[in-house]
């Protein structure tokens, strides 16, 4: 299964006054994720990370689909290797966390 994450800070948003995680949410479920874990993901990222900490993985994740092949994709793979190569070890474990309890497995 491929989606995408934290499409909201990597700059795909719905509205300036929509919550983080709706935000989350609307943007996985433009990249295939269905809307129960979309929903789920996003309010497990906004609740464990920061907005700064949000941002930070949004750049990463764009920077990283700027060199793909197909980058209107990442895999939940590539955005927990995204996640781990940032500096802040939160991010990672935030986003390992969100993809497991949620069921979104790579």
């Amino acid at each position: 299964m491929k989606i995408i994450a934290l499409a909201c800070v990597a700059g795909i948003v719905v509205t300036a006054c929509a919550a983080p995680s709706q935000r989350i949410a609307t943007g996985l479920e433009r990249y295939g994720l269905d809307a129960e874990r979309s929903s789920c993901v996003g309010t497990r990222l906004a609740g464990d990370l920061s907005l700064g900490q949000l941002q930070q993985l949004g750049r990463a994740a764009a920077a990283y689909r700027r060199d793909d092949t197909d980058p209107t994709r990442l895999t939940v793979s590539d955005l927990l290797r995204v996640a781990g190569e940032i500096r802040d070890p939160a991010i990672a474990l935030a986003v390992g966390k969100a993809a497991a309890g949620c069921g979104v497995v790579p």
